[in-house]
């Protein structure tokens, strides 16, 4: 299985990482934490996130993951869910992303 995509704000995840569990806080409003495929992080950065200075990218093995995924249509798409918290052992990779500094869009080349 591929990899999954979670954006998060810098001291969520520091938060996360002290505690061993992270929770947006879509988990509590909507009972899910959004995450995008390699395909859709650029669009759900700048849909989601513009204005932000930085944001982290957490690069996921579904694999890994104890709660469940369940990939749910939104926007013509399918996205991935994950219905519980994310242990942070799942989270492969972790990556920094600045918006451009001229027209303030994140960019994210999935390849």
């Amino acid at each position: 299985m591929d990899l999954i995509y979670h954006i998060a704000l810098p001291d969520h995840w520091e938060q996360a990482t002290r505690e061993g569990s992270y929770r947006a806080d879509s988990l509590d409003t909507e009972g899910f934490i959004h995450c995008s495929t390699a395909a859709q992080v650029e669009r759900s950065l700048n849909r989601f996130f513009a204005g932000r200075p930085e944001v982290l990218l957490l690069a996921i093995d579904p694999q890994r993951l104890a709660s469940t995924l369940k990939y749910e249509p939104a926007h013509g798409e399918d996205f991935p869910h994950i219905y519980g918290p994310l242990n942070p052992d799942a989270v492969l990779g972790v990556e920094t992303l600045h918006p451009d500094a001229s027209s303030g869009r994140f960019t994210y080349d999935p390849s």
